[in-house]
Parts: C-alpha cells; structure tokens; sequence
C-alpha cells in the first residue's frame, strides 16, 4: 500500500481557545501556580470527577509522588502495583526509600489482577497502586476490601482515565487518593501536567501542604495565619497557571474530545472484529460495568515476532503504531529496587504482544481507513467498503 502523507501516532488536540486563555494569563501578570486559571481547573476536577480536593501538578509523576508522601510510604514499606505501567509509578515508591512489588494483570482488561494483590500484601505494605489501563477501570471494590483489611491506602493511576468511570463513579475518585496526568499523549493535555486528587477528608489539608513546597501558604492566603512557613515534607509540585490556562480550554471541551476518541475506537473495534474471528488477533475487551475513554486502540498478536513485522509494515505505510511498557519487573531498576510477587507471565505475553495504533481527537476517516486497510491487508484480508 502505498503511503499517501503520515499518520503519526499521536497528535495533541487543539481546541482554539488556548491561546486566548494564555494571552489572558500573561495580561493579568499571573504566571506560576494557583492563579485564576488553576482555580478554574482545579474548581472543573472537584465538580466534574467528584473528588474532595484536586491540585494541579507539574506532572502526574509529582502527584503520585504526592500521593505516597500522604500515604507516608517510607524506607522499609512496600507498595503493590502492576508490572505493566509506566515507570513513573515505581520511581515514585523509590524516590520515597520503599520498595515496589510487582503483581501481574488481567488478561481480559490488562489492569492489575486484583486477586493476586491479597497474596502479595505482607506486614510491611503501606499502599497499593491500581492504574486503569487504557481508561478502563481496574475491580476497585476487590481492591478497596483488601485495603480496609490490611489498612492500605489505596492510589488510582488514573493517567488514561479522565473521562471514564465504573458504577458511575469517575476514575480517580474511587480510591484514597488518585492522579491524572495532562501529558501531550493523553486526551486532555498541557503538554506536561497531572493532578492530585484527595477523596479522603483525612488527607486534605496535608495535600495542600505538600503540594506548596511543605509551607502552610494556602492558610496565609485564607487569613487564617498571619505568615507561612515550612512546616511539612514538600516540593515544587505546582503547576504554572500559563500551562493551566491551556488545560482550561480542554477541560472545557472534554465531552467533544472524548466523542471524537470513541468513535475512531469504535471503527477500529468494529474493523477488526474479523480479525479476532480468525483468531489472529486480539481486541481490547471493556466489562459491561466500565464506561472507557477512547484513550487508546491496542490488538494483541500471536507473538512478538507478529507484533514486529506488523509495526514495520504500517512503519512503511507511514503509519506510526507503537507497543506500549516493558515490564518494570525485568528492567535494570526493577531488578535492583523491587521484587515480584509470583510468575508475571501475562505482563510478559502482553509486552511481548501488543501494539498500538494512531488514535487522536481530530484524526480524518480517511486516516482511520488507511490505518484499518493496511492492518487487514497485512493479515490477508482485502478491502471490501469502508473500514474494511
């Protein structure tokens, strides 16, 4: 086939009032943190995940980082989390002098399997780490039963799931505490950014703490102290209100980007249903009970070999699909500063086996066609109408 232009894999969605928004941040002479604008994202997290306090982060790196200092994960404690993530979740637990264990996932949803978490669960276990892979939510009551027995706090990755939800519930708004990030690849972005969210009352007013360098600023602002000062563990999580004013105009056009992902999701899906008849690969399974994002379209092929030659073939297309983590159990670091809890053999099948394909707000038919034509030309099967 012959490529006509390139489909990248992902493409940062614009809505047009970003630059507006930003133009008004530097005319009101507000560029760090907790300006107007952070107050307006801040104000649309509490209102529309349902969270008792969300804090805009420079990343959802910082806020997962946040997150375990008000878990207070320290040297000697364990933290629980899948192997299949991003490596952001396990440098948070090291950056924190504990020890990350790795458990494996699903093999329908891909999430962390919630039955292996008991097992992996000892004395010295502080917290444990769920991340709803690909917006679709993780068995958050199995995890929260767990929790309450062992008196773990329970953190939601939530980095792919603003926008999605299970039993009516947001991600993120489930656990103790979640994140959400606002990176370019996700489908609301700042180009870098993340927040805290803080479902639990007991957590607030120290969040607000950390998240201001560990200085009580936020109650000098609210008049309740006549200075502020370091009283707390901290660091420079905020996020800029010029990055804020960008993330305000997407935050206020979510619905329309989050249709846009599910319908390209849904031609793929329906596309490539006779593909999984054939048995030649696998579609992304959602349960009944979670409402996903569109975040992203994945197939699981027989082999690494298979996923291979697929990604070079569409390479020469000029279609750019991609696979997605190496397992954090059998990296460098992992192997130095964690350990696994028993066989990991469906994070191992699933790395070796998945790949990706462009999926954007503001990709053409035209575009999606390409993609869903040269995939099942590449397994055999020829075009015969649209998405074929």
């Amino acid at each position: 086939m012959n490529a006509v232009g390139h489909i990248p894999f992902n493409r940062a969605y614009v809505t047009g009032a970003e630059f507006n928004y930003m133009r008004e941040a530097i005319e009101q002479a507000h560029l760090a943190g907790n300006g107007s604008f952070s107050h307006l994202c801040r104000g649309w997290l509490e209102r529309n995940v349902g969270t008792r306090r969300a804090l805009s982060t420079h990343s959802c790196t910082g806020a997962l980082e946040m997150a375990l200092t008000l878990a207070e994960v320290g040297p000697g404690d364990e933290v629980v989390l899948p192997s299949f993530t991003f490596v952001s979740a396990a440098t948070a637990v090291v950056n924190r002098g504990a020890t990350p264990v790795f458990v494996d996932i699903r093999e329908d949803t891909l999430c962390i399997d919630h039955a292996l978490v008991e097992h992996a669960i000892t004395g010295m276990t502080k917290a444990v780490m769920v991340v709803h892979y690909a917006g679709v939510a993780c068995e958050m009551s199995a995890v929260l039963d767990l929790a309450r027995k062992s008196g773990c706090v329970v953190i939601e990755d939530a980095a792919h799931g603003l926008g999605a939800s299970t039993g009516g519930l947001a991600l993120g708004s489930i656990g103790h505490l979640g994140a959400i990030s606002f990176h370019e690849t996700k489908n609301v972005t700042c180009g870098e950014g993340g927040a805290l969210l803080v479902n639990d009352e007991r957590f607030v007013e120290r969040a607000e703490i950390v998240h201001e360098k560990g200085t009580d600023r936020q109650r000098f602002y609210r008049g309740l102290v006549d200075k502020y000062t370091w009283v707390d563990e901290g660091s420079s999580y905020v996020l800029s209100d010029l990055a804020a004013a960008f993330l305000w105009a997407q935050l206020q056009h979510v619905d329309q980007i989050t249709a846009m992902r599910l319908d390209i999701w849904s031609r793929y899906h329906e596309a490539f249903a006779e593909l999984e008849s054939q048995g030649v690969v696998r579609r992304p399974i959602v349960p009944h009970e979670s409402v996903h994002n569109g975040h992203m379209y994945y197939l699981l092929l027989r082999d690494q070999r298979a996923r291979a030659q697929l990604i070079d073939t569409l390479a020469s297309a000029g279609i750019n699909a991609v696979f997605h983590y190496v397992p954090l159990h059998s990296s460098p670091a992992g192997l130095r500063f964690g350990r696994k809890a028993g066989s990991l053999e469906v994070t191992d099948s699933a790395s070796d086996r998945l790949v990706r394909v462009p999926l954007w707000a503001g990709m053409s038919d035209a575009d999606v066609d390409r993609v869903t034509a040269a995939v099942r030309s590449f397994f055999g099967v020829r075009p015969s109408g649209p998405n074929k």
